[in-house]
């Protein structure tokens, strides 16, 4: 009975291990500005890229350039979340499965 769980377990710690590594594969991106200011990120929320249009390279853009660049972060972000949730709870659901549960 036990040596059934822990193979369970065991394997249900390898399933966690492999959504991990497909959602750093996943990109992920974030706009704000009307695409001006672009993130992407990973769905284990690494950022990976940061696009700014020239447009705001000004001295005088600079509070609006920070401005934008937190509101695509955090859209980014956001959607990684997402993703990861959706992730998690698929494989949750899956192992909770697999133990009979």
């Amino acid at each position: 009975m036990f040596g059934d769980l822990f193979s369970k377990l065991q394997e249900a710690q390898q399933k966690m291990q492999e959504g991990k590594q497909k959602l750093g594969d996943v990109i992920i991106d974030g706009e704000a500005g009307n695409g001006m200011v672009k993130v992407s990120v990973t769905g284990n929320r690494e950022v990976k890229t940061i696009s700014i249009d020239n447009q705001l390279m000004a001295p005088d853009k600079k509070e609006e350039l920070e401005d934008l660049l937190i509101t695509a972060l955090n859209r980014a972000l956001k959607n990684a979340e997402q993703a990861w949730e959706d992730e998690m709870k698929g494989l949750a659901g899956g192992m909770l499965g697999g133990l009979g549960l």
